[in-house]
């Protein structure tokens, strides 16, 4: 099937004389064991160097500051919770102070405002004890004129009543006697 070429020889692609017939795969063929050993062992050789001195360094570096910064970031979180914790107490305390302060202010006032009214109602009751004063001292007053008009009347009524009854004018100084001991 091989087609002659100008020189004579057959091109295409023929099995060399020694392995027409061999039924056995390419690489695992006894005969080629010891080049694909030694460059197996270059190739590995080759690779571990790369990997060991390159690669395996560059991957150790970013790890290492990878847990670096994990561990820089954790620190930086855990001093920022202190300090909120910290806030958080100082302003729990700022509360209390204002809460106290203003309780203070709050009984300052109500005291201020209790002195202020009892003072007031010191005031005003002294005010209402004079005009009560006053108007017991009229009363008392009016009552006495009263009861010497009472006297008068009660004088005249006996001396009408006594000249009405008798037809005669009562003696005046009877009558004022007797007014006077039913006063009594």
């Amino acid at each position: 099937m091989a087609t002659q070429g100008a020189e004579g020889h057959a091109a295409g692609t023929e099995v060399p004389a020694g392995h027409a017939h061999e039924d056995v795969f390419p690489p695992f063929d006894s005969t080629y064991f010891a080049p694909q050993l030694i460059w197996l062992a270059l190739i590995f050789g080759a690779l571990y160097v790369l990997m060991s001195k390159i690669a395996l360094p560059r991957v150790a570096g970013i790890l290492t500051n990878r847990k670096q910064t994990i561990s820089d970031d954790l620190a930086a979180a855990n001093k920022a919770q202190q300090d909120a914790a910290a806030a958080a107490a100082a302003h729990e305390a700022t509360l209390a102070q204002a809460k106290a302060k203003a309780q203070a202010l709050g009984q300052q006032a109500h005291a201020e405002a209790t002195a202020a009214a009892d003072a007031s109602r010191g005031t005003l009751e002294a005010e209402l004890g004079a005009k009560l004063a006053e108007a017991e001292k009229k009363i008392g007053e009016t009552k006495a004129a009263a009861m010497a008009n009472v006297e008068g009347i009660a004088t005249e009524v006996a001396h009408a009543i006594l000249q009405h009854v008798t037809g005669k004018p009562a003696d005046a100084a009877a009558v004022a006697a007797a007014v006077a001991a039913t006063k009594a």
